[in-house]
């Protein structure tokens, strides 16, 4: 991944956020029937994948990357603004200093488990396992919205300027 690459998933995560942040409070808090995350849980959930496998494995500047549900019940908007823009720090910062090393390795134990075995992958496959599971749960939050009336709009990428 290149940052003209990361760019199109944040301005694909701009039309996600700002399609959400018009949610009714009710409705970005509501945990739905078929057992899934709330909206709010769920931008949470994507942003803290992020935060685990870029702010705490590659780059070690956390060891609580993972929101716990007592934490999670306090965010607000601001709080969910902030956790991605923190995202964008961290993807940044690894696009920077692993642009010659994005298929070497990295071989440590996960920081925020504890006693676990290390483990060994490369910061491209981090990148691209963290930008997947953010667009499986793009597609969850849109899902739900639809089931709860909204008409989400088009978050795909091949609808972002080049």
């Amino acid at each position: 991944m290149n940052p003209n690459e990361y760019t199109w998933i944040r301005q694909t995560r701009a039309i996600l956020l700002d399609f959400c942040s018009e949610l009714s409070p009710e409705d970005y808090t509501l945990q739905p029937e078929s057992g899934s995350q709330s909206i709010r849980d769920t931008l949470v959930h994507i942003a803290d994948c992020y935060h685990a496998w870029l702010g705490s494995y590659i780059l070690l500047q956390t060891k609580k990357p993972i929101t716990s549900k007592e934490d999670l019940a306090a965010f607000d908007w601001a709080a969910i603004i902030a956790r991605f823009a923190q995202v964008d720090a961290y993807v940044d910062e690894v696009l920077q200093e692993y642009v010659y090393q994005m298929d070497e390795p990295i071989e440590r134990a996960i920081p925020w488990r504890e006693g676990g075995e290390p483990i060994s992958i490369t910061p491209r496959k981090l990148l691209m396992h963290t930008v997947t599971h953010e667009f499986h749960h793009k597609g969850q939050i849109m899902a739900i919205a639809r089931q709860m009336g909204y008409e989400p709009p088009n978050t795909d990428v091949l609808g972002v300027p080049d």
